[in-house]
């Protein structure tokens, strides 16, 4: 009977060439337009899960984007896990700066260069592939497996908390592996075991009805941009410090060991900084610059518009002004009560001269941090040791992955990260890509972490 191992690797080639035919299809899901590819996208997944041999694979409506479900439960008394990924990606702008077309995926010696390639198609079809391996050698898997794979993921699962509420029995499971996450570098894993919650609001400032002439009418009304930049300015002092009233009043303070835990983890600040290209860091005080962007909540404008932007000069005084913000939260923080100290804040510190409404997409989602001593991390932590002969590192991610949370919520689920992108693979950026040898690590790993997962209780 032939290995698991050994059929993944004589499969490599037509692997390889479907995560191409996947990752051309252009499953943003942010704009509206593409709708309709990201559905076509899942009915892909929908279809190679079914040939995987995973049972009762439907593509499931959820009010937004589609989810992709499957399961295979034939291992009585044997754990249940549910395996989690995306396939909706992030736009492609700028184009210009792709050095080839995003969704004509581009394959340079070990790297496949396309946008969702690392996130997430790449590492969500990984798991796919892992199970495919185990029931065409062995006709069976070690333990029970769910999959959920949603399509809304890069616009923060607006749907998913109902979706997993209204189906709490068919996701029901001991555990969820996310494969929406990443190793530390080539040579050193790690393990993500926190997530920021997030929140976000828009804000849209009014002064009068029309544009005006500048000169007519300067000095004489206020400017909505001017008054739109005092609001802003009014919710962080010059140091970074929020300054919106009870924001901080359930911030979980960080522990020495804590601390300790995210000092552990090297970090080369002035290879950062030369990165970005900035010539110093600025931020809360009395963090370090990783305990800030793990483990302490944020308050930033993501984008700020309003009047004349053309070429030259239009000497008027704009009627509107416009921003975005999101917040990313940590453990104990409610998005819903942070959105409402926001709009008290906007309420009490809106300049005179112009009315203001606030506005949210969706509510918002809380931080996730998996307990230290959940033996599911524990299983991922040896299984990663013995895949590299080394220790993983506990990582935090600055950013968000809303569903974590969710499962954690409706299920009672905790989640495992284990998945296999790497910090340098463009995530969200122009030549975003994904390395074939951790494609091909990432299958084995997830043969050795299934079958570990069956021999414990969960």
């Amino acid at each position: 009977m032939m290995e698991p191992e050994r059929y993944l690797d004589e499969h490599q080639p037509t692997y390889v060439e479907e995560l191409r035919a996947f990752l051309s299809i252009p499953s943003i899901s942010a704009l509206p337009e593409y709708a309709g590819d990201v559905r076509r996208a899942g009915e892909w997944v929908a279809e190679r899960l079914a040939r995987a041999g995973a049972e009762h694979v439907q593509l499931m409506e959820t009010g937004g984007h589609p989810v992709v479900y499957g399961d295979w439960l034939h291992a009585p008394g044997r754990p249940t896990v549910l395996i989690y990924g995306h396939f909706d990606t992030q736009p492609a702008d700028p184009l210009e700066q792709w050095d080839h077309p995003p969704f004509a995926p581009h394959i340079d010696g070990d790297r496949i260069y396309a946008r969702g390639a690392t996130d997430n198609k790449g590492n969500m079809l990984v798991p796919i592939l892992a199970t495919e391996a185990l029931l065409a050698t062995r006709q069976a898997l070690p333990l029970n497996v769910k999959f959920l794979f949603e399509g809304q993921e890069e616009i923060g699962s607006p749907q998913l908390s109902a979706f997993i509420q209204a189906h709490r029995e068919l996701l029901d499971c001991d555990l969820v592996i996310n494969a929406d996450i990443g190793q530390h570098s080539e040579t050193q894993p790690a393990l993500s075991v926190g997530l920021r919650g997030i929140c976000g609001l828009q804000l849209d400032m009014r002064g009068p009805n029309r544009d005006v002439h500048s000169g007519g009418s300067g000095g004489a009304i206020q400017n909505p941009l001017h008054a739109m930049a005092r609001l802003l300015s009014s919710m962080r002092n010059t140091e970074g410090k929020i300054m919106v009233q009870g924001f901080y009043a359930d911030v979980r303070p960080l522990s020495d060991e804590e601390r300790d835990t995210i000092a552990a983890v090297p970090y080369d600040e002035q290879e950062y900084m030369a990165g970005l290209g900035i010539a110093e860091f600025y931020g809360e005080p009395g963090y370090t610059t990783r305990e800030r962007t793990w483990a302490r909540p944020t308050l930033e404008v993501n984008g700020l518009w309003g009047g004349f932007i053309g070429e030259g000069t239009k000497t008027v005084i704009p009627s509107e002004a416009h921003a975005k913000i999101t917040c990313r939260l940590v453990p104990d923080q409610d998005p819903a009560q942070i959105m409402e100290a926001i709009r008290q804040h906007v309420a009490r510190h809106t300049p005179p001269g112009v009315t203001i409404a606030v506005s949210s997409a969706d509510e918002g989602s809380r931080a996730y941090l998996v307990p230290a001593d959940h033996p599911g991390l524990r299983i991922a932590g040896e299984v990663l040791s013995a895949l590299y002969g080394r220790e993983p590192y506990l990582e935090r991610t600055g950013g968000s992955v809303p569903i974590m949370s969710f499962f954690l919520e409706h299920l009672g689920a905790y989640a495992v990260n284990f998945g296999f992108g790497l910090p340098d693979e463009n995530v969200h950026s122009p030549n975003e890509f994904y390395r074939l040898s951790s494609f091909r690590r990432g299958q084995g790993a997830f043969l050795v972490l299934l079958e570990r997962l069956a021999e414990e209780k969960l």
